[in-house]
């Protein structure tokens, strides 16, 4: 799950597609920093990059990652965005801030490294299920129900792996699931309408042209969750339509015959 990472070392910045490319850890010195604009879980061992990074480049080197509601296409229009750097290291991240940002690009700067990637991860579920919801005319209230009871499943498995609760409330966490979830740019949304249109999974990922993460992270986040015991219906549910061939109105049915609960 993951892909083109980016390297950075002093004040030069270096792009590196790791994707059939060569081995990172081989051009680093040992004061190069790094920094990444993947999401995801690795599939094997639920480990998320910050760790897996850590492992294999070590854990003191200043390290940071990327993320937001940051549709590329927009960006490279010049229209203003704005998203999340997360750092071990505070320069490290004020530094990346000040390269990155521009008149019509704004970086702010967290170190919750643990809560910026959980939610650059389940957004991208979360967004196939809204996809599936408006795909089966569902309508506005269901939406929007579904996005914030989403982010309440975000934050309580963020929560349990370490991060902050306010880091939800930001643009790498609610922010990139909003964005995520309503706008039909999002791969992740169309692979939803895809599905509730009666297309296959490989057949959307045919028509959609792009790697659609929320498929595989739907795997990853169920896992993650089912070791921590933390509940997650609506990921478990988009995991049942993507794994075990539940039907998305049946996943709906099961939602909402749930047991009544308070909401906090």
């Amino acid at each position: 799950m993951f892909a083109m990472p980016l390297a950075a070392q002093a004040a030069s910045y270096t792009y590196i597609n790791q994707k059939g490319g060569p081995p990172i850890k081989p051009m680093l010195t040992a004061d190069s920093r790094i920094c990444w604009a993947t999401k995801g879980f690795e599939l094997s061992t639920g480990k998320l990059p910050h760790q897996v990074a850590a492992e294999v480049l070590g854990s003191a080197r200043p390290m940071a990652v990327l993320s937001g509601p940051t549709f590329a296409k927009e960006v490279a229009a010049g229209l203003p965005t704005a998203m999340t750097i997360a750092a071990n290291n505070s320069a490290f991240a004020e530094e990346l801030a000040k390269a990155l940002s521009s008149d019509n690009f704004r970086a702010y700067t967290s170190d919750d490294i643990i809560g910026v990637e959980v939610g650059g991860a389940v957004k991208n579920v979360l967004a196939i299920g809204a996809g599936m919801s408006d795909g089966l005319g569902f309508g506005a209230n269901t939406r929007i129900a579904l996005i914030t009871r989403g982010l309440v499943e975000m934050m309580r498995l963020g929560v349990a792996l370490g991060a902050k609760q306010e880091t939800f409330m930001g643009l790498a966490c609610m922010g990139d699931l909003v964005l995520t979830c309503t706008d039909d740019l999002s791969r992740n949304r169309r692979m939803g309408l895809a599905l509730a249109s009666g297309m296959s999974i490989d057949a959307a990922k045919e028509e959609i042209q792009q790697v659609v993460e929320g498929v595989l992270a739907a795997e990853a986040v169920k896992e993650v969750a089912d070791e921590l015991g933390i509940e997650m219906p609506i990921c478990h549910e988009v995991y049942r339509i993507l794994y075990e061939g539940a039907a998305p109105r049946e996943a709906v049915i099961a939602l909402m015959s749930r047991e009544l609960t308070p909401e906090f």
